[in-house]
């Protein structure tokens, strides 16, 4: 490896993808980065800048390459981020419910030398949920710190996702097979 990977996230979800790729890494976080995007922004522009703002919160040794990425969830030109309680998780959930949405995963390569950003876009249908499922959901899994309120690989994936067209992996939050296509390109692995 030319770099020394870092993974500038609190997600046990982008840790647990980056880790699929069998790379080191470390992770390092600050605490409260600022989310907030100018309006206006295309959907898929939205997270690229928010993941470019948290790159450039950090201070990068000579020999390090920083991982920083955003997810946003787009429904019907609406963003959908991570809801402030179980009420607006919910709510989300009712809107998401026997709709098709776009999942955006802006991601951040960065190092001293240069800044590389690149957007992931995959299509989710979810079935008609009831109202007893999105309680259950949100009572048993607490969906809080997930865009749109919801995990694709809990209980609600399994039994309200009935087509996705893009990754898997975006939906979770890390496109890992075309970051590690980018990197590849870059030659950094």
């Amino acid at each position: 490896m030319k770099y020394k990977i870092v993974l500038a996230s609190n997600s046990p979800r982008r840790k647990e993808l980056l880790s699929g790729l069998g790379l080191d890494y470390e992770v390092r976080t600050l605490q409260s980065l600022d989310e907030s995007y100018p309006e206006g922004l295309p959907m898929e522009e939205i997270p690229m800048y928010i993941s470019r703002k948290k790159a450039a919160a950090y201070t990068l040794g000579e020999d390090e390459l920083l991982i920083t990425a955003d997810t946003i969830v787009y429904l019907e030109g609406e963003v959908l981020g991570k809801p402030a309680d179980e009420a607006e998780a919910k709510e989300m959930l009712h809107k998401l419910s026997g709709k098709t949405h776009q999942v955006v995963t802006g991601v951040t390569l960065t190092t001293n030398e240069f800044q590389h950003v690149f957007a992931s876009v995959s299509q989710v249908t979810f079935a008609q949920l009831s109202e007893a499922e999105i309680d259950h959901y949100v009572t048993q899994y607490r969906p809080l710190d997930k865009a749109g309120a919801y995990g694709i690989q809990e209980w609600i994936g399994y039994i309200g996702v009935t087509a996705l067209e893009g990754s898997y992996f975006n939906v979770m939050g890390l496109p890992v097979q075309r970051l590690y296509s980018e990197m590849k390109k870059l030659n950094l692995i």
